[in-house]
């Protein structure tokens, strides 16, 4: 099994994993060490669901809590998000997305150094794994969901999501 891998232009990785179908379905590895060599270890996986139309993010840890994540969807179609937030980078404030969705099957790999979100365009499962740090409260940070502009009108986010600082107001990564 593999994967074909395609760089994006602000550091992110947008994986295509291959696919072994047969007439019970399919199987694919979603990450596998040794494939992707350089990716970290993941001490943490999540399983959020959403339905069309909600935003989560941008959300990200600072250090020493920081988390790389890779991100795919087994159920669903979201449009994902990663904003660069270091303040060094050339790409700083810029963003790329993907849509990730039960079709396609591509997954995004989102390195330490940029916040994340993702909006449904569909009812959606989303997957990802945490790298290097599991998750805590007191080193998240976020930045306000309006620094992008999202595929749908119809927006719902949470209170915590929709009071989030702006990109400039924000604790970042230098």
């Amino acid at each position: 099994m593999g994967f074909k891998i395609q760089k994006t232009s602000i550091r992110l990785y947008l994986i295509k994993p291959d696919l072994y179908p047969d007439p019970r379905g399919f199987c694919s590895e979603v990450y596998k060490k040794s494939s992707i060599p350089g990716f970290p270890d993941f001490p943490q996986d999540n399983l959020p669901f959403s339905k069309r139309g909600v935003i989560r993010g941008l959300h990200y840890q600072i250090v020493p809590k920081e988390q790389g994540k890779i991100v795919f969807v087994p159920k669903g179609k979201i449009f994902d998000v990663a904003l660069d937030i270091r303040k060094s980078s050339k790409t700083f404030g810029k963003y790329v997305y993907a849509e990730l969705n039960d079709e396609n099957k591509q997954i995004l790999w989102i390195p330490p150094g940029f916040a994340h979100g993702f909006q449904a365009l569909e009812d959606s499962i989303v997957i990802y794994f945490v790298t290097h740090n599991e998750y805590s409260s007191i080193h998240e940070r976020c930045i306000n969901f309006k620094y992008v502009k999202w595929p749908l009108e119809y927006i719902v986010t949470s209170e915590k999501d929709s009071n989030c600082p702006e990109l400039y107001k924000a604790e970042t990564f230098d």
